[in-house]
């Protein structure tokens, strides 16, 4: 048998190798018209961007090394123009020579692949117009990087333009990046890009969304050709740059299949069954040039990916070979880094599913990428798409770390025909640095399945109903910090107690921050008489599908600074709060500069979800962010501090609305651990921006100011029988649920030290540092027949209910806990 291949890379190498593989004594010939049989295609970018520095690691195999290996004749720099199916045979173009001749086959396999689009635009023949689809197109377009040149447009925002941009800024190179869409990278809905655009503003990228080039000149200047080239885009506006980079799309290379008279698709796809084979029983196709069948869909496709052409080739080699193998079709799994952030797809986005008519669920959710308490998680956007009958229709995933990980699991869990809820069941490996116990995978088949057995009615930001009530049940803080325009605003361990100030002949659409207090909200609403809903993916995701409302509403962040600072800066102090849990981080940073001198500068590393929150903090705090960066998964930071520091922001805590005191008052009445905890964290967070806090302490709320061991004091019997039967101290308290005789609350206290979050004594502490001050109630101390020297020597005032009066009168803000 004599097996003719033409085209090599990804498809066309890898049916020759397993061709050899199944028979070592066919004859097998391979012809690419290019020079190079099988190179990196995917990693040309990082050549340029000399993250990959060295050229020869893209080369995978050299004719010679594969003659050696295989015994296949791979023939370079010789072109097939022609195929004669009745004669079974081709004539090969020899490019370097000019000749042409026939070669005879048995056996044809296609894998012919595709070229970049080049539309038809005025200066589109200028030689600084590259491309970047073989190893000469990369090296032009490195030689220009490498020569000097600085200022270059990226036309196109997919794969390829998105991962040329980000290596031409590696490489210092000025980028401006043109896209016709109103996004980056269509293989993502609209919203779910947004991470990616802010991205790649973030690192000095000027986007140009929903335009088009219409024409590329390069004018005369003082009788002299300009070295510049000038694109021109549909706006009217002008780009300047010394070279530009064209990524538009590509286009299914078929003539040589068409002019055979194969039957193609309406976009020039080639028609293959499920063994690969052509509509001639002895050509078989694979790879870009090919249609292949979409698994969410059933119909033909055409996916331009690595992987299916590598799995496509060896299907054809093994029938070729006379094997009886099946391709099922591809879901068009994919993924791309973008500077720091990492985004990728599975199946159908919606848009897509919106053409076809078909019908949809979706949720969006943000879980944290591992285990919360150990450095380093940052959180990850989900959407899922999936039928009522839970068939998972699509899946994309953005963020900084394990978006592959839980994007390969569902694209497994696709082609295994596992429907959505099926997502819950499944074993998922787990240690604190990889994942969670409940991994995102886990939790996404956990909302889905609330959806689908009518738990909950999800609501998609872009389709709130009309007339509906959105209700924010989101803590003070964070409603002030930012909310939906309009949005009533109830506390979710309030709204039981304030229902009635509800409308019942209205929908109401819970939201908090990712959804599980709203999910929570709607279950209390729903069971008590009330038409209500979750809004999916709650203000996070609101913020995606609205980027204006991203800043906090009462007070925007100063703009960001740049990432490059002096090199004679001078750092006086240096601290990690990567470990740190909310408010952590935002009050150590306020410790620090409060020991500083003004002008001094504090180097920062936290968390990099803890960017927006920082920028919010110092853009109204006096200070001043200098330096702003990343360091894999962490954020680094230079703070200049200011002659005066008034906080206003910190992690999800926000300062008073304006008008307001700029006062708290907060009434602890439980003795529970979790409330008081609880208290004392608000209690924090708000000390943290500037506000003067007042704490309350009554009835057994005051066991959390008792000492562990007080001075013997004297009582009647009824006091001390008061005293004996209440815990002594913040360290006894405990938990208002799961107690279970101490062992619950043990667990707590334990899984509490593992995730770094610090001691109810550990709070009290930093809450008297920030100036909180306490007072006991004199009243309730008579009751239950405490004495002033029982209580913690940080206890400001014992008072009673007049003196809590005034501080709630003057005070933009009271709780009661």
């Amino acid at each position: 048998m004599k097996l003719v291949i033409i085209g090599g890379v990804a498809g066309g190498a890898s049916a020759a190798a397993r061709a050899r593989r199944l028979d070592e004594k066919a004859e097998i010939v391979m012809f690419e018209r290019g020079e190079f049989i099988s190179f990196a295609n995917c990693g040309l970018p990082y050549h340029v961007g000399e993250v990959i520095a060295e050229r020869s690691s893209l080369l995978v195999m050299t004719p010679e090394m594969f003659k050696a290996r295989t015994n296949i004749e791979a023939r370079v720099m010789q072109e097939v123009v022609a195929i004669d199916r009745q004669a079974e045979t081709v004539t090969v173009h020899d490019l370097r020579t000019g000749e042409h001749r026939q070669e005879s086959y048995d056996k044809l396999i296609l894998a012919t692949g595709s070229s970049p689009v080049r539309p038809p635009l005025p200066g589109l023949d200028d030689p600084d117009v590259l491309q970047l689809w073989t190893i000469p197109d990369m090296d032009r377009i490195k030689s220009r990087v490498d020569e000097g040149a600085r200022r270059a447009v990226v036309v196109g925002g997919g794969f390829i333009g998105l991962e040329i941009a980000e290596n031409l800024r590696e490489r210092g190179v000025q980028v401006d990046l043109v896209e016709m869409l109103p996004q980056v990278l269509p293989t993502l809905d609209a919203e779910m890009s947004q991470p990616l655009a802010d991205e790649l503003v973030h690192h000095g990228v000027n986007l140009h969304l929903g335009r088009r080039v219409v024409a590329i000149e390069r004018p005369q200047v003082d009788q002299a050709v300009d070295r510049e080239l000038h694109l021109k885009l549909d706006d009217g506006s002008t780009l300047t740059a010394d070279f530009a980079v064209l990524s538009v799309g590509v286009r299914p290379n078929s003539e040589l299949a068409a002019e055979a008279g194969l039957e193609l698709t309406e976009r020039k796809g080639v028609v293959v069954d499920d063994h690969m084979r052509t509509s001639d029983p002895d050509i078989y196709a694979v790879g870009d040039v090919v249609a292949c069948t979409d698994l969410v869909t059933g119909k033909p496709a055409q996916i331009p990916l690595a992987g299916p052409a590598n799995k496509q080739g060896r299907v054809a080699a093994e029938n070729a070979c006379g094997r009886d193998r099946v391709y099922r079709g591809t879901l068009g799994t994919s993924v791309v880094k973008l500077f720091n952030v990492n985004a990728g797809s599975a199946g159908h986005t919606e848009r897509r599913l919106k053409e076809s008519t078909k019908a949809y669920r979706k949720i969006y959710l943000h879980p944290a990428s591992h285990a919360s308490y150990y450095p380093g998680a940052s959180p990850l956007a989900m959407k899922l798409l999936f039928s009522d009958d839970g068939t998972i229709l699509g899946v994309q995933i953005v963020g900084a770390e394990g978006v592959d990980k839980r994007l390969d699991v569902i694209a497994t869990a696709m082609r295994a025909g596992l429907k959505v809820t099926d997502l819950a069941d499944l074993e998922l490996a787990y240690a604190p640095p990889f994942g969670s116990a409940k991994d995102p995978v886990n939790f996404a088949g956990m909302l889905a399945g609330n959806v689908l057995n009518g738990d909950s009615d999800e609501v998609s930001c872009e389709a709130i109903p009309d007339n509906a009530l959105l209700l924010d049940v989101r803590e003070p803080a964070e409603y002030e910090l930012g909310h939906i325009q309009g949005a009533a605003f109830i506390p979710l361990g309030q709204l039981r107690h304030r229902l009635d100030e509800l409308p019942r002949d209205r929908k109401i659409v819970a939201y908090c921050k990712v959804g599980l207090r709203g999910y929570l909200a709607e279950r209390i609403l729903k069971q008590n008489g009330f038409d209500a809903a979750n809004l999916t993916g709650g203000w996070l995701t609101w913020k995606m599908f609205n980027p204006a409302t991203a800043v906090p509403i009462e007070a925007a962040p100063s703009p960001e600074a740049p990432e490059a600072a002096p090199a004679e800066m001078a750092v006086a102090r240096q601290i990690d709060v990567t470990a740190l849990q909310c408010p952590g981080p935002i009050v150590r940073v306020r410790q620090e500069l409060e020991q500083m001198n003004p002008g001094q500068i504090l180097e920062l590393k936290a968390p990099r979800s803890f960017r927006s929150d920082l920028g919010a903090w110092v853009g109204n705090s006096g200070n001043e962010l200098v330096q702003i960066g990343d360091q894999g998964a962490f954020l680094t930071a230079r703070i200049r501090k200011g002659t005066a520091t008034v906080p206003a922001a910190s992690c999800g805590m926000a300062g008073p609305a304006a008008g307001s005191p700029d006062k708290a008052a907060i009434v602890l009445f439980s003795g529970d651990l979790d409330k008081a905890m609880a208290a004392f964290i608000i209690a924090i967070g708000m000390a943290a921006q500037g506000t003067k806090v007042d704490m309350f302490f009554t009835f057994w709320g005051l066991n959390v100011l008792r000492r562990d061991t007080a001075p013997p004091v004297q009582k009647d019997l009824l006091s001390r029988m008061f005293g004996w039967m209440m815990p002594r101290g913040a360290r006894k308290l405990a938990l208002s649920k799961m107690h279970m005789m101490g062992m619950g609350t043990g667990m707590m206290k334990y899984v509490m030290a593992k995730k770094n979050v610090a001691s109810l004594p550990e709070l009290i502490r930093e809450a008297r540092e920030l100036g909180v001050r306490f007072v006991a109630c004199e009243m309730a101390m008579n009751v239950m027949g405490l004495q002033r020297e029982e209580l913690l020597e940080s206890v400001d005032d014992i008072a009673g209910v007049a003196s809590f009066a005034g501080m709630a009168k003057s005070s933009g803000t009271t709780l009661f806990i």
